[in-house]
């Protein structure tokens, strides 16, 4: 089974101290743990509009980005990185917390709507909806108004041991991804209990 050609790995979340910690950011907590997985770090690029870093992963050259814009304009650096390097919807992976998923699950999709989630949302109106999802489960605070302070705020600890391991387990399936393909992984990661 051919692997996938991804060719960009995006983790969405909010730039500064303030906001490394809390729930919205289980994107960018995966794109570092690639990165350290992979031996490779990310800088600030004015250009693209982010943390931006280069690595090589099964033989592959995968460009990384964490968007500096905040979470609801993360597609203007998709956009600004994409269209440079000439990388395609498809080509394309984008990791990112969920609320309709329970603490700790990992989940891949492609394409679709938005969800509700507002990076995703912005990465859809920069790029289309051709692209690659590794959603984190985050859990539902319960109520619709409760989701903005819920996504904002830090997870307790029992909760933030299993968003750990989702985001090694969301980590460590990228380089499978490129040698196995998306089925294989799908399969696996749907399968897995969030407190493997």
């Amino acid at each position: 089974m051919a692997g996938l050609s991804l060719k960009l790995i995006v983790g969405l979340g909010n730039p500064g101290p303030e906001h490394a910690e809390t729930r919205h950011n289980a994107g960018f907590w995966c794109v570092d743990r690639l990165a350290a997985s992979a031996g490779g770090s990310l800088r600030p690029h004015a250009r693209y509009h982010g943390d931006v870093g280069r690595v090589t992963i099964e033989g592959r050259e995968l460009w990384l980005l964490k968007p500096a814009t905040y979470m609801n304009r993360s597609g203007l650096a998709v956009r600004a990185l994409a269209e440079y390097l000439r990388i395609a919807p498809g080509e394309t992976l984008v990791a990112h917390d969920e609320l309709d998923l329970p603490v700790g699950a990992v989940r891949l999709k492609l394409g679709g709507g938005p969800g509700g989630h507002n990076g995703v949302r912005d990465v859809i109106t920069q790029v289309g909806d051709g692209f690659w999802r590794l959603r984190l489960g985050i859990g539902h605070p319960g109520t619709r108004q409760e989701v903005i302070d819920y996504v904002l705020r830090r997870a307790p600890a029992s909760e933030q041991a299993l968003l750990d391991e989702a985001v090694v387990a969301a980590a460590a399936a990228v380089p499978r991804l490129l040698v196995e393909g998306a089925e294989k992984v799908m399969n696996s990661l749907h399968r897995r209990a969030p407190a493997e």
